[in-house]
């Protein structure tokens, strides 16, 4: 059992496990808070709720904000057996799996739109490849756009975090953030606000969902959103362990993967709106929006070839190829 587990997470874990035993209980885990509207966890529900109205006997209890597994622990607990289902940022695994930071690489995809089509490429199948192989399948492709947000001052352009003490998710941004001069400081999204207003943090990037789901805009002045140059995506499936899957009987394998299709489509459409919510959400905050110009874009552009996608060449087994792959989708 995981140390990080509370005492009543832990023997809820210990029935459910009695329970995903016979095929009847699943568990889903995540970091983002329950109940507040968040995409990632409207995608779980939707799937509990559609299993819920199955024939097949079968149930998803939802464990949201980090209940049940720390946020960076998903991926464990999920190919460890704790956990069946998780809705899981996939580059925080890119400990164990390199070749998951190209799924949250700087100015790689550029649009909701070009998001959509990257998985149904080479690119996106290389990767899910490593995921089967791991002993995780995909119930809902998900990707999320977000921006910049400074304490004092906008981030637009690469010399605008020169000197600040940064939060980015994945080794990518952070090398990119790092070669533009800013100190780095790693955490999971659900730390941004506190890290912020006890002085650790003076910048971030992190996805328009978590920044209106944690209240991000009552400790910073200014919000560079995605607009028409989104240097910021990353890819969030709804993901489920394929022993927790073989386990199910034919009729809820098919129940699951049908209500894992209602949620990407619910999530594809819910992902676009995020990003107009958080720009109505800051402003509603007295928060400045800036804007980030084709030039500013491309200089970031320029820093991230240089440190992210070298850097990713060099160390990943085939790094170049993906990143090949993925640039060569339209």
């Amino acid at each position: 059992m995981r140390k990080n587990l509370t005492a009543a997470a832990a023997a809820a874990l210990v029935v459910g496990m009695s329970g995903a035993a016979a095929a009847e209980t699943l568990r889903a885990s995540h970091q983002w808070p329950g109940g507040t509207g968040d995409m990632r966890d409207e995608m779980v529900q939707i799937i509990a709720k559609e299993m819920e109205k199955s024939d097949t006997g079968v149930t998803v209890r939802v464990y949201p904000g980090e209940s049940l597994v720390k946020a960076k622990e998903q991926w464990g607990a999920l190919t460890g057996g704790q956990i069946d289902i998780s809705a899981f940022p996939l580059a925080y695994a890119a400990g164990r799996h390199p070749e998951f930071n190209a799924t949250l690489m700087p100015a790689l995809v550029k649009s909701h739109e070009h998001a959509k089509r990257l998985n149904d490429s080479e690119f996106m199948q290389d990767i899910k490849d490593i995921m089967n192989e791991a002993g995780v399948m995909v119930l809902a492709d998900t990707w999320l756009a977000g921006g910049f947000v400074g304490k004092e001052g906008c981030i637009v352009e690469p010399a605008d975090v020169k000197g600040k003490s940064t939060r980015a998710a994945g080794s990518s941004f952070e090398e990119m953030l790092a070669e533009a001069g800013a100190s780095i400081a790693s955490m999971p999204s659900s730390e941004i606000y506190t890290a912020m207003q006890t002085g650790v943090l003076d910048a971030a990037n992190t996805s328009s969902e978590s920044f209106v789901s944690y209240r991000i805009y009552e400790q910073v002045e200014c919000l560079t959103p995605p607009g028409d140059t989104a240097l910021w995506f990353m890819y969030e499936p709804i993901v489920m362990s394929k022993e927790s899957f073989e386990s199910l009987s034919p009729e809820a394998q098919e129940a699951i993967k049908a209500a894992g299709d209602k949620a990407e489509e619910y999530a594809a459409q819910a992902a676009k709106d995020a990003d107009e919510n958080m720009v109505k959400v800051f402003k509603e905050n007295d928060v400045e929006i800036a804007t980030m110009t084709p030039e500013q874009f491309q200089a970031w552009r320029d820093i991230a070839a240089k440190s992210s996608y070298k850097n990713f060449a060099e160390s990943v087994p085939n790094g170049q190829e993906l990143i090949d792959k993925a640039l060569s989708v339209d």
